[in-house]
């Protein structure tokens, strides 16, 4: 083999390799999923005073199941939503309460799920419970599932009072028997915070922030609620004794879908 033969070949080889490469598929990149924009922190990096029972990141709520987009069971929110909400705690801790967040910022995805089990009228696996008297077929018509949530502009959550120092609330058991939100409150699944007259999430208008049916202890705590929040900046939602939104929100005009945690 000649000198210039072998050059030939030494150079046919490494070039051969890289047509190989060339040929073969080129690796697909995971899409990486958006985490929270800037502006979005945990609740208890602000506050970890703040209670926390994610309900919708288990299967205690009215779909029967851990609801799409909660991977965690953790409260975000607007930093200005956080802050107003430390305000709002630290005038209830010296009275003895202590504020409990069950829902905070809610990705599309989530209320995406709400409208499609809204739409399946044969789930009716947690109407004991929280819909005893509302059939579900009129779940959009009055008003308690809707295709838009406040919850995913990141400045509006639910929550409640918890009397100090705070009793351990027991886990749901899938499949106990279901009492309705309206019962009294012994009756009611146990959580750990005063009786505001019916359960978090009870489609009935005894839900009502100020329905007149609601009266002593249980109103009480209700406009307990209601007067430490408005003081901290926040608007309630008549309709549901637990529901604030923050005025003057950062982003009143967008619905985040990133998922919580």
């Amino acid at each position: 083999m000649s000198r210039f033969s072998a050059a030939l070949r030494a150079l046919a080889l490494p070039l051969a390799g890289l047509l190989a490469l060339s040929a073969a598929p080129a690796a697909r990149a995971r899409p990486v999923e958006a985490g929270p924009p800037a502006g979005f922190v945990a609740l208890s990096d602000v506050d970890p005073t703040i209670l926390q029972e994610v309900r919708y990141a288990t299967a205690h709520n009215f779909t029967s199941h851990r609801v799409d987009g909660y991977r965690r069971p953790v409260c975000l929110l607007t930093r200005q939503a956080a802050q107003a909400l430390h305000r709002a705690q630290r005038a209830l801790l010296p009275r003895g309460y202590s504020l409990k967040v069950y829902d905070c910022y809610r990705p599309q995805r989530a209320v995406d799920d709400f409208v499609a089990w809204a739409k399946d009228l044969a789930d009716e696996r947690m109407k004991g419970e929280f819909y005893p008297r509302v059939d579900k077929s009129r779940l959009f018509d009055d008003g308690y599932i809707a295709a838009k949530s406040g919850h995913s502009r990141g400045s509006t959550m639910d929550l409640t009072l918890v009397r100090l120092p705070a009793r351990p609330t027991r886990p749901y058991r899938p499949g106990e028997r279901l009492v309705p939100c309206y019962a009294p409150q012994e009756r009611r699944f146990p959580d750990n915070s005063v009786d505001m007259g019916t359960g978090f999430d009870c489609f009935d208008t005894l839900a009502h922030t100020l329905d007149p049916r609601v009266g002593g202890a249980r109103r009480d705590h209700r406009l307990l609620l209601k007067s430490t929040m408005e003081r901290a900046g926040f608007v309630n939602l008549p309709e549901e004794w637990w529901h604030y939104t923050l005025r003057g929100e950062p982003f009143p005009d967008t619905y985040f879908d990133f998922p919580v945690g």
